[in-house]
């Protein structure tokens, strides 16, 4: 995977768990947050808060992949 792929991935939905990433690009969690950072700090990516649970009762959601994050389209 590469930057671009994961930029059109989050550009293509209006939001995405950082459980879906890990699982659509088979990649560990810490690598795609690392990734994630430069945008995130330029402020294309906004981390959205989760103070929830998933909303299921299955409880196999784990806690640190429950993040939200959202493209910010700088209308560039």
């Amino acid at each position: 995977m590469i930057l671009s792929e994961l930029r059109d991935y989050l550009k293509a939905r209006p939001s995405v768990t950082l459980a879906d990433l890990v699982n659509h690009f088979n990649c560990d969690a810490d690598a795609l947050r690392g990734m994630m950072q430069r945008w995130l700090i330029k402020g294309n990516l906004r981390k959205i808060s989760n103070d929830k649970a998933c909303g299921t009762s299955c409880c196999k959601c784990d806690p640190n992949l429950t993040e939200i994050y959202q493209w910010v389209d700088s209308g560039f």
